[in-house]
Protein backbone atom coordinates (compact mmCIF):
# COMPACT_ATOMS: atom_id res chain seq x y z
CA UNK A 1 0.00 0.00 0.00
CA UNK A 2 2.88 2.64 0.77
CA UNK A 3 4.58 1.73 -2.05
CA UNK A 4 1.40 3.02 -4.23
CA UNK A 5 0.84 6.06 -2.13
CA UNK A 6 4.33 6.97 -2.90
CA UNK A 7 4.25 6.61 -6.81
CA UNK A 8 0.85 8.28 -6.67
CA UNK A 9 1.92 10.95 -4.97
CA UNK A 10 5.10 11.15 -7.11
CA UNK A 11 3.97 11.26 -10.03
CA UNK A 12 1.28 13.53 -9.58
CA UNK A 13 3.93 16.10 -8.12
CA UNK A 14 5.99 15.60 -10.99
CA UNK A 15 2.81 16.26 -13.32
CA UNK A 16 2.44 19.85 -11.85
CA UNK A 17 6.08 21.18 -11.81
CA UNK A 18 6.11 19.73 -16.08
CA UNK A 19 6.91 15.97 -17.23
CA UNK A 20 10.54 17.15 -17.51
CA UNK A 21 11.38 17.02 -14.01
CA UNK A 22 10.56 13.62 -13.52
CA UNK A 23 13.30 11.12 -12.65
CA UNK A 24 15.54 9.88 -15.44
CA UNK A 25 14.58 5.82 -14.74
CA UNK A 26 11.10 5.21 -12.94
CA UNK A 27 9.21 1.51 -12.68
CA UNK A 28 5.66 1.54 -12.23
CA UNK A 29 5.01 -1.58 -9.37
CA UNK A 30 4.90 -5.21 -10.47
CA UNK A 31 1.80 -5.92 -9.00
CA UNK A 32 -0.13 -2.47 -10.75
CA UNK A 33 -1.17 -1.49 -14.02
CA UNK A 34 -0.80 2.10 -15.16
CA UNK A 35 -2.47 3.36 -18.53
CA UNK A 36 -2.59 6.62 -19.76
CA UNK A 37 -5.63 7.29 -21.63
CA UNK A 38 -8.18 10.02 -22.59
CA UNK A 39 -11.13 9.58 -19.87
CA UNK A 40 -12.81 12.63 -19.53
CA UNK A 41 -15.71 11.22 -22.01
CA UNK A 42 -16.87 8.94 -18.54
CA UNK A 43 -20.73 10.33 -17.42
CA UNK A 44 -21.86 7.80 -15.38
CA UNK A 45 -20.81 4.39 -14.47
CA UNK A 46 -24.05 3.29 -13.85
CA UNK A 47 -24.27 0.23 -16.69
CA UNK A 48 -27.42 0.88 -17.35
CA UNK A 49 -26.59 4.44 -18.51
CA UNK A 50 -23.24 4.50 -19.58
CA UNK A 51 -22.83 4.54 -23.17
CA UNK A 52 -18.95 6.14 -24.21
CA UNK A 53 -15.83 4.22 -24.98
CA UNK A 54 -13.92 4.60 -21.38
CA UNK A 55 -17.17 3.94 -19.38
CA UNK A 56 -17.22 0.89 -21.13
CA UNK A 57 -13.67 -0.32 -20.40
CA UNK A 58 -14.46 0.19 -16.72
CA UNK A 59 -17.91 -1.66 -16.78
CA UNK A 60 -16.25 -4.64 -18.59
CA UNK A 61 -13.47 -4.71 -15.59
CA UNK A 62 -16.49 -4.04 -12.99
CA UNK A 63 -19.76 -6.32 -14.10
CA UNK A 64 -19.95 -9.17 -15.57
CA UNK A 65 -22.94 -10.60 -17.66
CA UNK A 66 -25.04 -13.53 -18.22
CA UNK A 67 -22.26 -14.47 -21.42
CA UNK A 68 -18.91 -12.52 -22.20
CA UNK A 69 -16.00 -12.77 -24.67
CA UNK A 70 -12.72 -14.34 -24.23
CA UNK A 71 -10.52 -11.12 -24.09
CA UNK A 72 -7.40 -14.46 -25.61
CA UNK A 73 -10.31 -15.62 -28.54
CA UNK A 74 -12.21 -12.64 -29.32
CA UNK A 75 -12.86 -14.43 -33.27
CA UNK A 76 -14.80 -17.14 -31.67
CA UNK A 77 -18.16 -15.85 -30.17
CA UNK A 78 -19.67 -15.65 -26.89
CA UNK A 79 -19.00 -17.96 -24.23
CA UNK A 80 -20.84 -18.67 -20.99
CA UNK A 81 -20.59 -16.03 -18.12
CA UNK A 82 -22.92 -15.41 -15.24
CA UNK A 83 -24.86 -17.88 -17.08
CA UNK A 84 -23.27 -21.42 -17.47
CA UNK A 85 -25.85 -22.75 -20.08
CA UNK A 86 -29.14 -21.51 -21.77
CA UNK A 87 -31.91 -23.21 -23.96
CA UNK A 88 -33.92 -22.04 -25.97
CA UNK A 89 -37.43 -23.27 -26.75
CA UNK A 90 -39.23 -24.62 -29.75
CA UNK A 91 -40.31 -21.58 -30.66
CA UNK A 92 -36.93 -19.63 -30.68
CA UNK A 93 -38.73 -16.96 -29.04
CA UNK A 94 -37.74 -17.62 -25.02
CA UNK A 95 -34.05 -17.94 -23.74
CA UNK A 96 -33.48 -19.60 -20.80
CA UNK A 97 -30.51 -19.02 -18.61
CA UNK A 98 -28.88 -21.58 -15.21
CA UNK A 99 -27.29 -19.50 -13.62
CA UNK A 100 -23.58 -20.16 -12.17
CA UNK A 101 -23.16 -21.72 -8.89
CA UNK A 102 -21.14 -20.06 -6.27
CA UNK A 103 -20.28 -16.66 -7.68
CA UNK A 104 -20.50 -13.33 -5.60
CA UNK A 105 -21.01 -9.63 -5.70
CA UNK A 106 -18.17 -7.48 -4.53
CA UNK A 107 -20.49 -6.89 -1.53
CA UNK A 108 -20.23 -11.10 -0.84
CA UNK A 109 -23.73 -11.16 -2.13
CA UNK A 110 -24.76 -14.56 -3.85
CA UNK A 111 -25.29 -14.01 -7.52
CA UNK A 112 -28.65 -15.45 -8.55
CA UNK A 113 -30.91 -15.45 -11.45
CA UNK A 114 -33.25 -12.72 -9.54
CA UNK A 115 -30.31 -10.07 -9.47
CA UNK A 116 -30.00 -10.92 -13.27
CA UNK A 117 -34.03 -10.01 -13.20
CA UNK A 118 -33.39 -6.85 -11.27
CA UNK A 119 -30.78 -5.81 -13.39
CA UNK A 120 -32.45 -6.40 -17.42
CA UNK A 121 -35.74 -4.77 -16.16
CA UNK A 122 -33.48 -2.04 -14.50
CA UNK A 123 -32.28 -1.22 -17.68
CA UNK A 124 -35.66 -1.22 -19.45
CA UNK A 125 -37.70 0.83 -16.94
CA UNK A 126 -34.94 3.49 -16.64
CA UNK A 127 -34.79 3.89 -20.41
CA UNK A 128 -31.68 5.66 -20.90
CA UNK A 129 -29.50 5.53 -23.78
CA UNK A 130 -28.48 2.29 -24.74
CA UNK A 131 -31.54 0.89 -23.45
CA UNK A 132 -32.69 0.53 -27.27
CA UNK A 133 -30.07 -2.31 -26.97
CA UNK A 134 -32.76 -4.03 -24.94
CA UNK A 135 -36.21 -2.60 -25.97
CA UNK A 136 -35.60 -3.81 -29.27
CA UNK A 137 -36.58 -7.05 -28.70
CA UNK A 138 -39.86 -6.06 -27.29
CA UNK A 139 -39.27 -5.32 -23.98
CA UNK A 140 -40.84 -2.74 -22.42
CA UNK A 141 -41.14 -1.29 -18.88
CA UNK A 142 -45.12 -2.32 -19.18
CA UNK A 143 -44.15 -6.44 -19.99
CA UNK A 144 -40.79 -6.77 -18.21
CA UNK A 145 -42.85 -8.72 -15.47
CA UNK A 146 -44.01 -11.24 -17.69
CA UNK A 147 -41.27 -11.51 -20.48
CA UNK A 148 -37.92 -11.03 -17.48
CA UNK A 149 -38.61 -13.62 -15.56
CA UNK A 150 -36.19 -15.59 -13.03
CA UNK A 151 -37.60 -19.18 -11.26
CA UNK A 152 -35.08 -20.86 -8.65
CA UNK A 153 -31.89 -20.70 -10.32
CA UNK A 154 -32.96 -19.75 -14.06
CA UNK A 155 -33.99 -16.83 -15.76
CA UNK A 156 -35.85 -16.29 -18.79
CA UNK A 157 -36.39 -13.84 -21.70
CA UNK A 158 -39.06 -13.68 -23.84
CA UNK A 159 -38.68 -11.83 -27.05
CA UNK A 160 -41.57 -10.06 -29.15
CA UNK A 161 -41.04 -12.67 -31.93
CA UNK A 162 -38.32 -15.34 -32.64
CA UNK A 163 -35.05 -13.75 -33.48
CA UNK A 164 -31.87 -15.10 -33.87
CA UNK A 165 -30.21 -16.42 -30.98
CA UNK A 166 -27.14 -15.04 -31.86
CA UNK A 167 -28.48 -11.98 -31.87
CA UNK A 168 -29.78 -11.85 -28.81
CA UNK A 169 -26.96 -13.30 -27.18
CA UNK A 170 -24.59 -10.66 -28.47
CA UNK A 171 -26.64 -8.09 -27.52
CA UNK A 172 -26.40 -9.26 -23.75
CA UNK A 173 -22.44 -9.16 -23.84
CA UNK A 174 -22.85 -5.16 -24.01
CA UNK A 175 -22.22 -2.99 -21.19
CA UNK A 176 -26.10 -2.87 -20.82
CA UNK A 177 -26.33 -6.64 -20.09
CA UNK A 178 -24.32 -6.16 -17.21
CA UNK A 179 -25.77 -7.61 -13.62
CA UNK A 180 -25.91 -5.47 -10.36
CA UNK A 181 -26.28 -6.26 -7.77
CA UNK A 182 -30.07 -5.52 -6.68
CA UNK A 183 -30.09 -5.54 -2.93
CA UNK A 184 -27.10 -3.24 -2.88
CA UNK A 185 -29.26 -0.84 -5.28
CA UNK A 186 -32.14 -1.19 -3.82
CA UNK A 187 -30.55 0.08 -0.78
CA UNK A 188 -29.87 3.19 -2.30
CA UNK A 189 -32.77 3.89 -4.43
CA UNK A 190 -33.90 7.45 -3.80
CA UNK A 191 -37.23 8.82 -4.88
CA UNK A 192 -37.89 5.87 -7.41
CA UNK A 193 -34.06 5.70 -9.26
CA UNK A 194 -33.61 2.54 -9.02
CA UNK A 195 -30.36 3.17 -7.09
CA UNK A 196 -29.16 5.62 -10.54
CA UNK A 197 -27.69 8.34 -9.14
CA UNK A 198 -25.93 6.00 -6.48
CA UNK A 199 -24.30 4.02 -9.45
CA UNK A 200 -23.78 7.12 -11.42
CA UNK A 201 -20.18 7.05 -8.70
CA UNK A 202 -20.06 3.90 -7.17
CA UNK A 203 -20.57 -0.16 -8.72
CA UNK A 204 -22.24 -3.09 -7.46
CA UNK A 205 -20.43 -5.70 -9.39
CA UNK A 206 -19.00 -8.78 -9.22
CA UNK A 207 -16.18 -9.10 -12.13
CA UNK A 208 -12.58 -8.85 -11.94
CA UNK A 209 -12.27 -5.61 -10.05
CA UNK A 210 -13.70 -3.42 -7.78
CA UNK A 211 -14.05 0.87 -8.05
CA UNK A 212 -11.57 1.96 -5.90
CA UNK A 213 -11.86 5.96 -6.64
CA UNK A 214 -13.35 7.94 -10.14
CA UNK A 215 -11.89 11.66 -10.41
CA UNK A 216 -13.58 12.78 -13.25
CA UNK A 217 -11.32 14.41 -15.90
CA UNK A 218 -8.41 12.67 -14.00
CA UNK A 219 -8.11 9.46 -13.20
CA UNK A 220 -10.21 5.74 -12.18
CA UNK A 221 -8.24 3.11 -10.08
CA UNK A 222 -9.67 -0.34 -10.09
CA UNK A 223 -8.66 -2.70 -7.25
CA UNK A 224 -8.76 -6.34 -7.59
CA UNK A 225 -11.87 -8.62 -6.83
CA UNK A 226 -9.45 -11.86 -5.20
CA UNK A 227 -12.99 -14.08 -5.51
CA UNK A 228 -13.51 -13.30 -9.37
CA UNK A 229 -14.92 -16.29 -10.55
CA UNK A 230 -12.33 -16.42 -13.42
CA UNK A 231 -9.65 -16.26 -11.00
CA UNK A 232 -7.99 -13.33 -8.52
CA UNK A 233 -6.29 -10.95 -11.38
CA UNK A 234 -2.38 -10.51 -11.19
CA UNK A 235 -2.82 -6.94 -11.66
CA UNK A 236 -4.07 -5.83 -7.80
CA UNK A 237 -4.39 -2.49 -8.76
CA UNK A 238 -5.03 -0.61 -12.19
CA UNK A 239 -4.85 3.00 -13.00
CA UNK A 240 -5.81 4.84 -15.77
CA UNK A 241 -4.74 8.59 -15.96
CA UNK A 242 -6.42 10.86 -18.23
CA UNK A 243 -3.74 12.57 -19.81
CA UNK A 244 -5.16 13.99 -23.46
CA UNK A 245 -1.55 14.79 -24.78
CA UNK A 246 0.29 12.07 -27.30
CA UNK A 247 3.39 13.66 -26.42
CA UNK A 248 2.71 13.41 -22.79
CA UNK A 249 1.52 10.12 -23.17
CA UNK A 250 4.75 9.12 -25.00
CA UNK A 251 7.17 10.59 -22.55
CA UNK A 252 5.78 8.99 -20.21
CA UNK A 253 6.13 5.88 -21.27
CA UNK A 254 9.45 6.63 -21.80
CA UNK A 255 10.46 6.92 -18.61
CA UNK A 256 8.51 3.85 -17.40
CA UNK A 257 5.97 6.13 -15.20
CA UNK A 258 3.09 4.67 -17.09
CA UNK A 259 2.93 0.66 -18.34
CA UNK A 260 0.39 2.19 -21.39
CA UNK A 261 -0.45 4.59 -23.95
CA UNK A 262 -3.61 4.53 -25.69
CA UNK A 263 -3.35 7.88 -27.58
CA UNK A 264 -0.43 8.12 -29.84
CA UNK A 265 -0.60 9.77 -33.06
CA UNK A 266 1.48 8.37 -36.23
CA UNK A 267 4.28 10.64 -35.11
CA UNK A 268 4.77 9.39 -31.52
CA UNK A 269 4.05 5.72 -32.37
CA UNK A 270 7.38 6.01 -35.06
CA UNK A 271 9.44 7.28 -32.07
CA UNK A 272 9.12 4.62 -29.90
CA UNK A 273 9.20 1.69 -32.55
CA UNK A 274 12.08 -0.21 -32.03
CA UNK A 275 13.06 1.55 -28.55
CA UNK A 276 14.59 -0.63 -25.91
CA UNK A 277 11.74 -1.83 -23.13
CA UNK A 278 9.05 -0.65 -25.07
CA UNK A 279 6.89 -2.53 -27.67
CA UNK A 280 3.61 -1.17 -30.27
CA UNK A 281 0.88 -3.22 -31.07
CA UNK A 282 -1.27 -2.72 -33.48
CA UNK A 283 -5.02 -3.48 -33.13
CA UNK A 284 -8.05 -3.36 -35.01
CA UNK A 285 -11.15 -2.05 -33.73
CA UNK A 286 -14.75 -1.34 -34.97
CA UNK A 287 -15.04 2.30 -35.82
CA UNK A 288 -15.39 3.01 -39.09
CA UNK A 289 -14.92 6.45 -41.14
CA UNK A 290 -17.26 7.20 -43.50
CA UNK A 291 -18.89 10.05 -46.18
CA UNK A 292 -22.45 10.39 -46.52
CA UNK A 293 -24.40 12.10 -49.02
CA UNK A 294 -28.07 13.79 -48.48
CA UNK A 295 -30.54 12.08 -51.03
CA UNK A 296 -32.66 15.62 -50.36
CA UNK A 297 -30.13 16.67 -52.97
CA UNK A 298 -30.78 17.02 -56.48
CA UNK A 299 -27.75 16.63 -57.40
CA UNK A 300 -26.41 13.98 -54.48
CA UNK A 301 -29.57 11.65 -55.40
CA UNK A 302 -28.18 11.34 -59.00
CA UNK A 303 -26.94 7.84 -58.43
CA UNK A 304 -24.05 8.60 -61.58
CA UNK A 305 -22.81 11.36 -59.19
CA UNK A 306 -22.69 9.42 -56.00
CA UNK A 307 -20.76 6.27 -57.61
CA UNK A 308 -18.47 9.40 -59.38
CA UNK A 309 -18.06 10.45 -56.19
CA UNK A 310 -16.41 7.46 -54.60
CA UNK A 311 -13.96 7.07 -57.68
CA UNK A 312 -12.76 10.54 -56.38
CA UNK A 313 -11.76 9.58 -53.04
CA UNK A 314 -7.68 8.97 -52.15
CA UNK A 315 -8.23 5.90 -50.09
CA UNK A 316 -4.75 4.73 -49.96
CA UNK A 317 -3.20 7.94 -50.18
CA UNK A 318 -4.71 9.09 -46.87
CA UNK A 319 -4.40 5.53 -45.34
CA UNK A 320 -0.92 5.83 -46.36
CA UNK A 321 -0.07 9.30 -44.90
CA UNK A 322 -1.59 11.36 -42.54
CA UNK A 323 -3.75 8.15 -40.86
CA UNK A 324 -0.41 5.88 -41.68
CA UNK A 325 -0.88 2.79 -39.05
CA UNK A 326 -4.14 4.31 -37.63
CA UNK A 327 -6.61 3.58 -39.97
CA UNK A 328 -7.14 0.49 -43.01
CA UNK A 329 -9.07 1.30 -46.13
CA UNK A 330 -12.42 -0.93 -45.76
CA UNK A 331 -15.21 0.00 -47.77
CA UNK A 332 -18.41 -2.25 -46.04
CA UNK A 333 -20.52 -1.16 -43.39
CA UNK A 334 -19.79 -4.32 -41.14
CA UNK A 335 -16.38 -4.31 -39.67
CA UNK A 336 -13.49 -6.96 -39.98
CA UNK A 337 -14.10 -9.74 -37.54
CA UNK A 338 -17.60 -9.28 -37.42
CA UNK A 339 -20.27 -11.74 -38.41
CA UNK A 340 -20.77 -11.50 -42.38
CA UNK A 341 -17.58 -9.45 -42.84
CA UNK A 342 -16.67 -9.13 -46.49
CA UNK A 343 -12.87 -7.27 -47.65
CA UNK A 344 -14.41 -6.11 -51.06
CA UNK A 345 -12.49 -2.73 -51.89
CA UNK A 346 -14.25 -1.61 -55.01
CA UNK A 347 -13.44 1.98 -55.29
CA UNK A 348 -10.29 3.52 -55.46
CA UNK A 349 -9.34 7.33 -56.35
CA UNK A 350 -10.16 7.19 -60.40
CA UNK A 351 -10.29 10.47 -62.07
CA UNK A 352 -10.72 8.91 -65.45
CA UNK A 353 -14.11 7.24 -64.72
CA UNK A 354 -15.14 9.50 -61.95
CA UNK A 355 -15.22 12.41 -65.24
CA UNK A 356 -16.65 9.74 -67.56
CA UNK A 357 -19.90 9.37 -64.53
CA UNK A 358 -19.68 13.09 -64.16
CA UNK A 359 -20.27 13.34 -67.93
CA UNK A 360 -22.95 10.44 -68.26
CA UNK A 361 -25.02 12.57 -64.68
CA UNK A 362 -24.95 16.10 -66.91
CA UNK A 363 -22.10 17.56 -64.71
CA UNK A 364 -19.32 17.42 -66.97
CA UNK A 365 -17.87 20.73 -65.90
CA UNK A 366 -18.99 19.61 -62.23
CA UNK A 367 -20.84 21.74 -59.49
CA UNK A 368 -20.35 23.23 -55.90
CA UNK A 369 -21.20 21.29 -53.09
CA UNK A 370 -20.77 21.26 -49.18
CA UNK A 371 -19.12 19.31 -46.61
CA UNK A 372 -19.54 19.25 -42.51
CA UNK A 373 -17.17 18.14 -40.81
CA UNK A 374 -16.47 18.02 -36.80
CA UNK A 375 -13.27 19.83 -35.53
CA UNK A 376 -10.96 16.49 -35.01
CA UNK A 377 -7.82 17.30 -36.86
CA UNK A 378 -8.18 13.86 -38.46
CA UNK A 379 -11.44 14.40 -40.02
CA UNK A 380 -10.42 17.67 -41.05
CA UNK A 381 -7.63 16.39 -43.12
CA UNK A 382 -10.12 13.67 -44.65
CA UNK A 383 -12.40 16.80 -45.85
CA UNK A 384 -9.54 18.45 -47.19
CA UNK A 385 -8.20 15.71 -49.08
CA UNK A 386 -11.92 14.83 -50.50
CA UNK A 387 -11.56 18.86 -51.01
CA UNK A 388 -8.81 18.76 -53.30
CA UNK A 389 -9.50 15.16 -55.02
CA UNK A 390 -13.00 16.49 -56.29
CA UNK A 391 -11.68 19.92 -57.43
CA UNK A 392 -9.63 17.57 -59.64
CA UNK A 393 -12.52 16.79 -61.64
CA UNK A 394 -14.34 20.38 -61.19
CA UNK A 395 -16.48 20.03 -58.22
CA UNK A 396 -15.92 23.25 -55.74
CA UNK A 397 -16.23 22.46 -52.25
CA UNK A 398 -17.12 24.50 -49.06
CA UNK A 399 -15.81 22.84 -45.58
CA UNK A 400 -17.76 23.87 -43.29
CA UNK A 401 -16.00 22.83 -39.39
CA UNK A 402 -18.01 22.93 -35.72
CA UNK A 403 -18.24 21.42 -32.79
CA UNK A 404 -19.66 17.83 -32.60
CA UNK A 405 -22.99 19.47 -31.36
CA UNK A 406 -23.01 21.61 -34.08
CA UNK A 407 -22.08 19.44 -36.77
CA UNK A 408 -24.30 16.50 -35.68
CA UNK A 409 -27.28 18.92 -35.21
CA UNK A 410 -26.85 19.45 -39.35
CA UNK A 411 -26.39 15.91 -39.78
CA UNK A 412 -29.50 15.18 -37.44
CA UNK A 413 -31.63 17.33 -39.11
CA UNK A 414 -30.96 16.21 -42.47
CA UNK A 415 -29.76 19.60 -43.61
CA UNK A 416 -25.82 18.48 -45.33
CA UNK A 417 -25.04 18.05 -48.36
CA UNK A 418 -21.70 15.89 -47.54
CA UNK A 419 -20.99 14.28 -43.75
CA UNK A 420 -17.97 13.19 -42.60
CA UNK A 421 -18.19 11.15 -39.62
CA UNK A 422 -17.17 7.77 -37.79
CA UNK A 423 -19.35 5.28 -36.47
CA UNK A 424 -18.76 2.55 -33.89
CA UNK A 425 -21.05 -0.77 -33.28
CA UNK A 426 -23.28 0.11 -30.16
CA UNK A 427 -23.22 -3.93 -30.13
CA UNK A 428 -21.06 -6.60 -30.98
CA UNK A 429 -23.73 -8.07 -33.82
CA UNK A 430 -23.84 -7.43 -37.45
CA UNK A 431 -27.41 -6.15 -37.08
CA UNK A 432 -25.89 -3.52 -34.82
CA UNK A 433 -24.03 -1.38 -38.09
CA UNK A 434 -26.79 -2.91 -40.85
CA UNK A 435 -29.85 -1.56 -38.91
CA UNK A 436 -28.70 1.81 -39.23
CA UNK A 437 -26.52 1.75 -42.49
CA UNK A 438 -29.17 -0.11 -44.56
CA UNK A 439 -32.21 0.27 -42.63
CA UNK A 440 -34.64 3.27 -43.45
CA UNK A 441 -38.73 2.17 -42.53
CA UNK A 442 -39.77 5.87 -42.30
CA UNK A 443 -38.22 8.58 -44.68
CA UNK A 444 -39.92 11.47 -43.69
CA UNK A 445 -38.65 14.43 -42.15
CA UNK A 446 -42.09 13.84 -39.99
CA UNK A 447 -40.51 10.71 -38.06
CA UNK A 448 -38.87 12.86 -36.42
CA UNK A 449 -34.80 13.03 -36.00
CA UNK A 450 -33.55 8.99 -35.36
CA UNK A 451 -30.07 7.31 -34.69
CA UNK A 452 -30.75 5.41 -38.23
CA UNK A 453 -27.62 7.17 -41.00
CA UNK A 454 -30.02 5.50 -43.65
CA UNK A 455 -32.84 8.32 -42.24
CA UNK A 456 -30.39 11.02 -41.43
CA UNK A 457 -29.10 11.07 -45.65
CA UNK A 458 -33.12 10.76 -46.79
CA UNK A 459 -32.44 7.26 -48.32
CA UNK A 460 -35.76 5.39 -49.15
CA UNK A 461 -35.25 1.64 -49.50
CA UNK A 462 -38.05 -0.33 -48.24
CA UNK A 463 -36.94 -3.47 -49.92
CA UNK A 464 -33.57 -2.92 -48.15
CA UNK A 465 -34.83 -2.63 -44.57
CA UNK A 466 -36.71 -5.71 -45.28
CA UNK A 467 -33.71 -7.73 -46.08
CA UNK A 468 -31.71 -6.14 -43.12
CA UNK A 469 -35.05 -7.54 -41.26
CA UNK A 470 -34.83 -10.86 -42.75
CA UNK A 471 -31.60 -11.24 -41.47
CA UNK A 472 -32.21 -10.96 -37.65
CA UNK A 473 -34.26 -14.07 -37.54
CA UNK A 474 -32.16 -16.13 -39.49
CA UNK A 475 -31.23 -18.94 -36.83
CA UNK A 476 -28.59 -20.29 -39.29
CA UNK A 477 -25.32 -18.53 -38.65
CA UNK A 478 -23.64 -19.80 -42.32
CA UNK A 479 -27.16 -18.18 -44.23
CA UNK A 480 -26.91 -15.02 -42.03
CA UNK A 481 -23.71 -14.46 -42.59
CA UNK A 482 -24.41 -14.44 -46.18
CA UNK A 483 -27.22 -12.33 -45.94
CA UNK A 484 -25.14 -9.97 -44.83
CA UNK A 485 -22.54 -10.52 -47.38
CA UNK A 486 -25.07 -9.87 -49.61
CA UNK A 487 -26.48 -6.68 -47.85
CA UNK A 488 -23.04 -5.18 -47.73
CA UNK A 489 -22.40 -5.55 -51.46
CA UNK A 490 -25.53 -4.28 -52.50
CA UNK A 491 -24.86 -1.28 -50.33
CA UNK A 492 -21.75 -0.82 -51.46
CA UNK A 493 -22.85 -0.24 -54.86
CA UNK A 494 -26.35 1.51 -54.63
CA UNK A 495 -25.95 3.68 -51.43
CA UNK A 496 -25.05 7.43 -50.77
CA UNK A 497 -22.18 6.22 -48.27
CA UNK A 498 -18.64 5.78 -49.13
CA UNK A 499 -17.12 3.32 -46.52
CA UNK A 500 -13.82 4.43 -46.05
CA UNK A 501 -11.42 3.03 -43.19
CA UNK A 502 -11.71 1.36 -40.31
CA UNK A 503 -9.80 1.98 -37.40
CA UNK A 504 -6.48 0.52 -35.81
CA UNK A 505 -5.36 1.32 -32.15
CA UNK A 506 -1.94 1.53 -32.05
CA UNK A 507 -1.07 1.03 -27.76
CA UNK A 508 2.67 1.81 -26.55
CA UNK A 509 3.12 -0.52 -23.73
CA UNK A 510 6.33 -1.72 -21.78
CA UNK A 511 7.49 -4.76 -22.98
CA UNK A 512 6.94 -6.53 -19.69
CA UNK A 513 3.35 -6.05 -19.83
CA UNK A 514 1.98 -8.98 -21.23
CA UNK A 515 -2.04 -10.56 -22.39
CA UNK A 516 -3.56 -7.13 -22.46
CA UNK A 517 -6.80 -7.03 -24.94
CA UNK A 518 -8.41 -3.72 -25.67
CA UNK A 519 -11.00 -5.91 -27.09
CA UNK A 520 -10.88 -5.95 -30.48
CA UNK A 521 -13.66 -4.24 -32.71
CA UNK A 522 -16.21 -6.09 -30.46
CA UNK A 523 -15.98 -5.73 -26.55
CA UNK A 524 -13.44 -3.23 -24.05
CA UNK A 525 -10.17 -3.67 -22.79
CA UNK A 526 -9.47 -6.78 -20.30
CA UNK A 527 -7.54 -6.11 -17.38
CA UNK A 528 -7.44 -9.53 -15.40
CA UNK A 529 -5.40 -11.28 -18.16
CA UNK A 530 -2.44 -8.86 -17.63
CA UNK A 531 1.04 -9.81 -15.94
CA UNK A 532 4.28 -7.71 -15.81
Amino acid sequence: MNQFRSFTLGAAIALAAGVTTLPAVAETPANMLVIANRIDDITTLDPAQSFEFAGSDVNRNIYSKLVGFDPADLTGGYIPALADSWTVSEDGMTITFTMREGVTFESGNAVTAKDAEYSLRRAVMLNKTPSFILTQFGFTADNVGETIVADGNTLSITTDQRYATSFVLNCLTSTIGSIVDSKVVMEHEVDGDMGNEWLRTNTAGSGAYTLGSWKPNESVTLVSNPDFFRGAPAMERVVVRNIQESSTQRLLLERGDIDVARNLNPEDVAGITGADGIAVDSELRGRLMYISMNQKSEILSNPKVVEALKYLIDYEGMQDSFLNGQYTVHQAFLPRTYLGEIADKPFSLNLAKAKELLAEAGYADGFEIGIVVREAQERIEIAQSIQNTFGQAGITVNITVGTGKQILGVYRAREHDIYVGAWGPDYPDPNTNAGTFAFNPVNTDEAGATGLLAWRNAWDIPAMSEATLAAVVENDRDTRAAMYEALQREHQQTSPFAVMFQKIEQTGRGANVQGLSLGGAITAVSYWTVTK
